[in-house]
């Protein structure tokens, strides 16, 4: 049987180690990170996330600062938020909470954010920082991902690495970070052929397609590490992920539960990237 990777345990000791660093820039340099959420409308996911992030930050000792707007906001009014909290000293980090109303431009608002409070790390900037090896702020659930590995112990070095899933928050940069990390990486995605042979070759696998139980367990190479990004609906209550948990963990080294594997280190690692632009504004790092 595999060992269930436990994510919030994980998230919990990194969210501790910048708890003290927060504490420790506060003393030597009178600097409290400072992290602004913007959110737009009230779809209900959005509206628990941000409160989450809200209770992250107060843990934290960070200073938070939620913006809530109407759905009726204008593109123009959001953009002047945003550039504003570029302007302001105390924000260290901005987070444009998603999915926006239709009638806002959604590429328009991130390119916005500055590059350097993009802790998101969304901005086509930041982007392609990270595709050249030269990363500032990478985003949050794929860098999550990485810690994870890394706090685990997993060697990624000289290992075959499948994605399967090819977004731009999830799929793309956790395979540029795979790569940089001398992984052997391949994508798939939706018109992959032979998907299963694919998956069947990976030491990692990373689940992050959105379809529930998708990767079955017999598609898993024995001894291999499961990441499972997805976390679907399925009936009123039950949440599952992209795999196959039952199946896949009798085969499987290790793999990440849903819910409590990824979903807590998103969060965390906004928190780090968010303490790391505070230790750059101070001349830290």
């Amino acid at each position: 049987m595999a060992t269930v990777i436990n994510g919030k345990e994980i998230a919990a000791n990194i969210r501790s180690e910048i708890a003290k660093e927060t504490e420790d820039l506060k003393k030597e340099k009178g600097i409290i990170p400072g992290l602004a959420v913007v959110l737009v409308g009230e779809d209900p996911a959005s509206k628990v996330y941000v409160g989450m992030k809200e209770k992250a930050c107060i843990e934290s000792g960070f200073h938070s600062k939620e913006h809530k707007l109407s759905a009726e906001t204008s593109e123009e009014e959001l953009i002047a938020l945003i550039k504003s909290l570029n302007a302001d000293d105390k924000i260290h980090g901005i987070l444009v909470q998603l999915p926006l109303p239709d009638h806002i431009n959604e590429t328009r608002v991130l390119e916005t954010v500055s590059p350097s409070k993009d802790v998101d790390g969304f901005h086509p900037y930041n982007v392609g920082c990270l595709l050249v090896g030269k990363p500032s702020f990478q985003p949050c659930t794929p860098y999550g991902i990485i810690k994870m590995l890394e706090q685990i112990g997993i060697e990624i070095e000289g290992k075959e690495a499948v994605v399967v899933g090819r977004s731009n928050i999830v799929g793309k940069p956790i395979a540029l970070m795979l790569l940089q990390k001398n992984a052997t990486v391949t994508v798939c995605h939706s018109r992959t052929k032979n998907l299963k042979e694919k998956v069947k070759s990976a030491d990692i696998v990373i689940a992050a397609v959105g379809k529930p139980e998708m990767i079955k367990g017999d598609w898993i190479k024995p001894g291999a590490v499961v990441i499972d990004v997805g976390v679907n609906r399925v009936g009123d209550k039950k949440l599952v992920g992209d795999v196959e948990f039952e199946a896949a963990s009798k085969v499987a080294s290790a793999i990440t539960p849903v819910p409590g594997g990824v979903g807590p280190m998103t969060i965390t690692m906004l928190l780090y990237n968010t303490l790391y632009s505070a230790k750059q504004k101070a001349g830290i790092c």
